[in-house]
């Protein structure tokens, strides 16, 4: 009985110290690729820490918009942020995420659907979705972009742009994202930046919806500070080591490496909802 009660003693420190190091890896990956950060930690917090979805999400909004604050101050310095691309890019999405974390998320039902004799609860729809939002992330920034394509979309009005960015907010706001995923291509696109400025700015605006989001669950949410804060510090410790590294990788070999990581992301989640 001892020994059984020694093993989950050990067996819970192992996973405190993987989630930690993910962490670390979450920080490191947010300074490299402007984000992604966000996919790392929802999967660190469920899957090793066993945090509730709806708690992971929060805490990911909190963790990932202070670690991406941080970016975003040693980003300035070397003038790779837009402070005005971001700004206009923040405030629809802001706007979403906050509304969709005070109002809606708090009132999804905990079984969204049956089908039969199955269901789908609130936190694997949650997952999935996650998952898929992922996948064609990914596949934005994977594929090679036509110079039509590129015109077409950055010649939509300054209204269909911002309706798509609220929605984005949205998205965000469910998912629990910091949003970079759906942001950089953005940023791409829309407003012609080349991909380390896109990159610096995102974190910013990463930071403001984020942080904003995270003040919807405050509203909603009993926040434990103690882990939350310990797992942030080492966050934004991660943050400076992917800023370092990230001077070593050019342009397109990040942008790849940006959406191979998300596939792989997304690909994991949907065999641990799905098929586990």
């Amino acid at each position: 009985m001892i020994q059984l009660h020694y093993f989950y003693i050990s067996n819970y420190k192992s996973l405190e110290v993987l989630g930690y190091f993910g962490a670390l890896l979450i920080g490191i990956i947010l300074g490299i690729t402007g984000g992604g950060g966000s996919i790392l930690t929802v999967p660190t917090l469920v899957y090793i820490l066993n945090y509730n979805p709806i708690i992971a999400t929060a805490y990911s909004l909190f963790i990932v918009g202070t670690t991406s604050g941080i970016g975003t101050i040693q980003n300035f310095k070397k003038g790779l942020v837009v402070p005005k691309k971001a700004f206009q890019f923040a405030v629809p999405s802001l706007i979403g995420v906050y509304l969709t974390r005070k109002f809606i998320v708090p009132n999804i039902p905990d079984v969204v659907f049956y089908f039969g004799s199955l269901k789908l609860s609130k936190d694997t729809f949650l997952m999935i979705l996650f998952a898929v939002v992922m996948l064609f992330a990914a596949y934005s920034m994977l594929k090679n972009n036509k110079k039509n394509e590129l015109i077409e979309r950055t010649t939509k009005s300054i209204t269909v742009v911002i309706i798509q960015l609220f929605f984005v907010g949205v998205l965000i706001g469910l998912i629990g994202a910091g949003g970079g995923f759906l942001i950089i291509p953005a940023l791409l696109n829309f407003a012609q930046l080349p991909m380390k400025k896109a990159i610096g700015t995102s974190l910013l605006i990463i930071a403001i919806n984020s942080l904003i989001g995270f003040i919807g669950d405050v509203q909603n949410t009993i926040i434990d500070w103690t882990f939350l804060l310990i797992f942030t510090t080492i966050s934004v410790a991660g943050i400076f080591i992917g800023l370092y590294i990230q001077k070593f990788i050019n342009e397109k070999m990040l942008k790849k490496l940006f959406g191979f990581f998300v596939l792989i992301m997304a690909i994991f989640i949907l065999y641990k909802e799905l098929l586990s």
